[in-house]
C-alpha cells in the first residue's frame, strides 16, 4: 500500500494547515473527530503502516485508521480495458480509495474549490484554518519535510465555521456565494454525517444535493473522500473530462463524452480517473495558464 497515494487527495495543496509529511516519513493529519480534535501520524515501515493519534479524538482516529487507508475499499469488478489503465494499475498497486467517514469536512474544501483555481481555495483554505482552527493536539520537537516546527490546525467546528463574519470571507478570497453554502451546511451538518450510503445514489448523495449550492460536482468531490465511494464522477470538473478524453482516446472531450467513455467501468469510474491522474497522460496545453485572481482586489 503506499500510504501518500492513499491520503493524497485529503491534502488540499502544500501548505494544507490540516495535513504535513515529517522527516521521518510520517504523514500527519488534523480531524475533528465527533470525539473531539486529534491528530494522527501515519508511517509506512515495511509492508505495515504504524499508526499513532494525540488528543481527546485519538481512540476514534485510530479506529478509523483501516478505512482510511482503504480497508473497505472492493476493487472486484474492475477490469481496465484501456492500456493506460493496465499499465499504471500494474505500477500503482498501492492505491486504494480511502474514506474518512467525515462528510462536513470533506464538504468544505469541496465548496471552497467550486469554480476556482485550486490555488485560489487552497490560500482561502489556510487563512480560514489558521484564522479560526484550533492548534492539533501534537507533540513538540516534530519537524516536517519542509524544515519547520510541525504546526497542524485542526479544522474549526461547523458552528465556528457558522459564525465567521462576512469580512473575513473576504479576506480569504471566497465571495459570498460559497460562504453561504459553508454557513448553510454548517447548521445542518450534524445530519450530513447520517448514513452515508454505499453508493452515489445513497441517502447521502440526495442528503448533499439538497443543500442550496452543493452541485454533482461539489457531492461527488465529498464522497470520494468521506464515503470512499469508487464510482463517484467529479461532473463538472474543469480539467477531468480533457484529461480522460485524451488518455483514453487521444482527444480531449466534454462531460458528456467523458461519461460516455467511462460507463463500461461504471462502480469503478473514480477509480478510473484517480489512475488517469497518475498515468502522467495530459492533453497539450492550448492557451496561457490561467492566472490565480488577487483577493484583494474583490
Amino acid at each position: 500500500m503506499e500510504v501518500g497515494l492513499v491520503l493524497g487527495p485529503h491534502r488540499r495543496g502544500t501548505g494544507d494547515p490540516a495535513f504535513a509529511v515529517d522527516t521521518g516519513g510520517g504523514y500527519w493529519r488534523a480531524v475533528r473527530t465527533p470525539e473531539g480534535p486529534g491528530a494522527l501520524r501515519l508511517r509506512p515501515c515495511s509492508d505495515v503502516v504504524e499508526a499513532a493519534a494525540w488528543g481527546p479524538g485519538a481512540a476514534w482516529l485510530l479506529d478509523a485508521v483501516p478505512e482510511m487507508l482503504g480497508a473497505a475499499d472492493d476493487p472486484s469488478g474492475f477490469e481496465p480495458r484501456h492500456d493506460v489503465l493496465r499499465e499504471v494499475a500494474r505500477r500503482r498497486p498501492g492505491l486504494r480509495i480511502g474514506r474518512t467517514n467525515r462528510v462536513f469536512e470533506a464538504l468544505v474544501p469541496a465548496v471552497l474549490e467550486q469554480k476556482v483555481l485550486s490555488n485560489e481555495a487552497w490560500r482561502a483554505w489556510r487563512y480560514l484554518l489558521r484564522r479560526f482552527g484550533e492548534p492539533a493536539p501534537v507533540p513538540r520537537g516534530v519537524v516536517t519535510d519542509r524544515g519547520r516546527a510541525l504546526d497542524l490546525r485542526v479544522p474549526p467546528a461547523p458552528e465556528t465555521w457558522a459564525m465567521i463574519p462576512s469580512w473575513e470571507w473576504h479576506r480569504s478570497g471566497i465571495e459570498a456565494v460559497r460562504a453561504r453554502t459553508v454557513i448553510g451546511a454548517a447548521r445542518v451538518a450534524s445530519r450530513l454525517e447520517r448514513g452515508l450510503g454505499d453508493a452515489a445514489d445513497g441517502p447521502a448523495e440526495s442528503r448533499l444535493r439538497s443543500l442550496p449550492g452543493v452541485g454533482v460536482w461539489t457531492a461527488a468531490e465529498t464522497r470520494q473522500r468521506a464515503a470512499g465511494d469508487p464510482d463517484a464522477v467529479s461532473v463538472g470538473d474543469y480539467n477531468l473530462p480533457a484529461l480522460v478524453g485524451w488518455a483514453l482516446t487521444g482527444s480531449p472531450t466534454d462531460d458528456a463524452g467523458m461519461l460516455e467513455l467511462l460507463e463500461p467501468y461504471r462502480g469503478h469510474r473514480h477509480r478510473v480517473t484517480r489512475l488517469l491522474e497518475l498515468s502522467g497522460a495530459r492533453p497539450p496545453r492550448r492557451g496561457p495558464r490561467l492566472a490565480v485572481r488577487d483577493y484583494r482586489s474583490f
